[in-house]
């Protein structure tokens, strides 16, 4: 057995609610009651840390990346009342990365400097399209008026980074109208930019009421033409849907894709935390509907499982494989505790189809299997 050691460790907190669920959206997110329980919910929230962080074993926590849902729903005083529990329970690092995802819409953007003030060094805004009948058919609340403001707000924030998410292979779109939409996205000049295809998911409306979708030559045209507008304007493709500026790499994302710890609290929220004592790593979730989670002791909403040998190899590929760096074979033994013997036969076999790339000790997806990395990662489970 190789030795495991401690990776970095993050922490992730899911807000549940949106003001309305997108039909594209398979998140574990709800519909937003007219009263949100949020003194109730943080509550929950520094519950599930506290159960949490014995398994930890007192480690500074690098990055806090907040998630949803729409977590920019909740007020100014609910993060303020969050960010103080967290910091009198645990050690945050004192460049430690706090990202909130965010909605445009005028009455969330009106909350953004309050945001930074309780804690948040970036924002990531779920823009998606800057076509207003794009965004109709997504069935987004906002128009691109709204989102042009809201990146305008953001941007004179006194933030560290900040992402805007843009879809591609939407609806009706052609390769003309993808490019149209980049180039606007652009043109704000943002850090970081999540760029990534719309897929269809089980339990989605688009998945019982599929939309017309570009066929795969039209796909192929926007991928293309879109990669080389991101790296024209000096964006680096860090990892598959991830564009960003020098210096704008999201560390908390990048945690998770180098197979780094994380605490993950509130409803549906997963965590993966490996432990040196019994050179084991653990995956734990808690419940989903937020009416039950709320209803559930810290304990009850809690479960866990220790990952088998299978698990560790398929999901450290998962993830690394995902940065166009790829990872280095002495990483593989120090994250999963696992030989690189385990993997080494598949790894060469994957090389010799050209889906890999293995420069010295350093492996990643070639051009190939990028293309179908979906595959590639499947042969390691």
């Amino acid at each position: 057995m190789s030795r495991l050691q401690l990776p970095p460790l993050s922490l992730y907190i899911h807000i549940p609610w949106c003001e309305r669920k997108c039909p594209y959206c398979d998140f574990n997110s709800h519909t937003a009651p007219e009263n949100l329980p949020e003194i109730p919910y943080i509550s929950a929230l520094l519950e599930d840390l506290e159960l949490d962080l014995p398994f930890v074993q007192d480690r500074e926590i690098q990055s806090i990346f907040i998630g949803g849902g729409t977590p920019s729903l909740l007020s100014v005083d609910a993060y303020q009342a969050l960010f103080n529990g967290i910091r009198e329970r645990t050690t945050l690092a004192r460049d430690a990365e706090v990202t909130l995802e965010a909605n445009p819409g005028s009455a969330e953007a009106d909350k953004f400097a309050g945001f930074v003030e309780a804690g948040v060094t970036r924002i990531s805004l779920g823009i998606q399209s800057l076509d207003n009948d794009l965004l109709h058919r997504l069935g987004r609340i906002h128009d691109r008026q709204q989102a042009l403001a809201a990146v305008d707000i953001v941007s004179s924030c006194q933030l560290d980074s900040y992402n805007i998410d843009l879809m591609h292979g939407l609806p009706q779109q052609n390769v003309a109208g993808a490019r149209a939409d980049l180039e606007m996205a652009l043109g704000l000049q943002p850090p970081h930019l999540s760029w990534y295809q719309l897929t269809i998911e089980p339990n989605t409306h688009f998945y019982s009421d599929r939309p017309e979708l570009p066929n795969e030559s039209i796909l192929g045209g926007i991928q293309d033409e879109g990669e080389s507008m991101l790296a024209a304007a000096g964006f680096d493709n860090y990892e598959v849907s991830a564009w960003a500026q020098p210096g704008h790499q999201c560390s908390h994302n990048r945690n998770y894709w180098q197979f780094g710890d994380y605490i993950g609290i509130g409803a549906g929220a997963h965590g993966k935390v490996s432990n040196l004592s019994t050179s084991q790593v653990q995956r734990s979730s808690r419940k989903k509907q937020p009416v039950e989670y709320l209803q559930s002791s810290a304990t009850e909403r809690r479960s866990s499982r220790v990952l088998n040998d299978d698990d560790l190899c398929g999901e450290y590929m998962l993830n690394v494989l995902r940065l166009r760096e790829g990872f280095l074979t002495a990483e593989f033994s120090s994250h999963t505790g696992l030989p690189w013997s385990l993997v080494e036969s598949t790894v060469l076999k994957l090389t010799e189809r050209g889906l890999l790339d293995g420069e010295s000790e350093r492996i990643k997806a070639s051009l190939l299997g990028r293309q179908y990395l979906d595959s590639v990662i499947a042969e390691f489970f």
